[in-house]
């Protein structure tokens, strides 16, 4: 029998970036897992995570999409704005979408925006030093920024697919290259995702400003890991670095199937879980029984009358 696990901490203030920021060097590593509406936010908040990740992930986990770069950035403040009215304590990051940020500053400032106003308190985008321009203007805008390198999934078509980056020197000293960048250039924290430990580890040491790892080792600030991964929901790719926590997919079915057996059999509803007339009503109901009675022409037989409905109904008495 697995043991409960309290909550790691009490309701209170709502989390900010420089809350995240401050956390640097920490004892306790952050958590930040994902989440695309009001139930999971619930979920994931009363856990205790320090930051939920409304990622651009829902194209595949929620949407059915088989990668990342179908959703927009209307899409993303629909399900923004669902978390955000759950009121978390934890700091919600609105991911800015594929071809969101790869456009003018002032386009990609008012993405970033929508993002905000939809009750995003920072956002989040995917790349290196290329993306120095995007991140400065979005900073310039008084909008929190967490950066995003290693693997990003919004340039699988560029580097092949989703594969583990920085396994070559020239590789990993980009990484710790870009990460220094966008530290520096002030971004709050940075995902490294499927990159090699020691990699993971010499950008932890190398910046100023937490890491947050998913399949990068466990020398981050913090970890992420996606809501329907951990919760065993999503089956159709399954990550080495994903930790399964339950397997609610699978009960779900089982769940739904003795529904489908109990309304098939006839044992749902029971008497129970139906509602009742009084006795008094139903003796009321009885006064005015349906007579079925006609002429033969469809039309009420002599000495029935019609109610309101067009029903022909015999008078009490």
């Amino acid at each position: 029998m697995t043991a409960e696990i309290a909550p790691s901490h009490p309701k209170s203030r709502v989390l900010t970036a420089p809350d995240i920021a401050a956390a640097k060097g920490n004892d306790c590593p952050l958590v930040m897992v994902t989440a695309y509406d009001a139930p999971s936010a619930r979920v994931v908040d009363h856990a205790g995570v320090d930051m939920i990740l409304v990622g651009d992930t829902l194209a595949m986990v929620v949407l059915g999409y088989d990668d990342t770069l179908q959703v927009t950035t209307d899409d993303m403040a629909h399900h923004v704005g669902a978390v955000a009215r759950t009121k978390p304590r934890a700091l919600i990051v609105g991911d800015l979408p594929w071809m969101s940020y790869h456009v003018s500053r002032e386009e990609t400032v008012r993405n970033a925006a929508q993002l905000i106003r939809a009750g995003a308190g920072a956002v989040k985008l995917e790349g290196g030093r290329k993306r120095l321009e995007a991140i400065t203007a979005i900073l310039d805008s008084e909008i929190p920024v967490m950066g995003h390198l290693g693997l990003t999934p919004q340039s699988i078509h560029a580097i092949g697919g989703f594969k583990v980056q920085g396994k070559q020197l020239d590789a990993a000293r980009r990484i710790v290259d870009d990460a220094v960048a966008l530290a520096e250039a002030g971004c709050f924290a940075i995902v490294l995702e499927c990159v090699p430990d020691g990699v993971a580890r010499m950008v932890t040491d190398a910046i100023s400003v937490p890491t947050i790892g998913i399949g990068a080792g466990r020398h981050c600030d913090g970890q992420v890991l996606v809501y329907h991964d951990l919760l065993g929901f999503e089956d159709r790719i399954r990550p080495r670095f994903v930790r399964r926590y339950a397997e609610l997919g699978a009960d779900a079915t089982a769940a739904v199937a003795r529904f489908v057996h109990d309304v098939r059999v006839g044992t749902f509803p029971s008497s129970d879980e139906t509602y009742h007339m009084t006795d008094q009503l139903d003796d009321a109901m009885d006064l005015y029984a349906v007579d079925v009675t006609t002429d033969g022409q469809g039309e009420p037989a002599a000495g029935s009358r019609a109610s309101s409905s067009g029903m022909s109904v015999t008078p009490p008495g």
